[in-house]
């Protein structure tokens, strides 16, 4: 006898409707002097990173999200 799956199927609406929000749309630019992009090369170089716009946006994400944790937003 076949195993029954009772799991209930996720809604196709409300999977458009996650990937919709997690698209990115919206573009940001960083300048970088000298120093710093030789050091965002030296890390990249490294750690064998050749992705460096998903490098930058997880450690930019984590900082931020890191001290949302600890500081969170007041009503007052």
């Amino acid at each position: 006898m076949p195993k029954q799956n009772n799991t209930p199927a996720i809604d196709p609406l409300y999977l458009a409707k996650e990937r919709a929000a997690l698209k990115r749309c919206h573009r940001k630019t960083i300048n970088f002097n000298q120093r710093e992009l030789a050091v965002i090369e030296e890390y990249c170089r490294l750690n064998k990173i050749s992705a460096k716009g998903p490098m930058m946006r997880r450690i930019i994400m984590e900082k931020l999200l890191g001290e949302l944790g600890q500081n969170p937003p007041t009503l007052f």
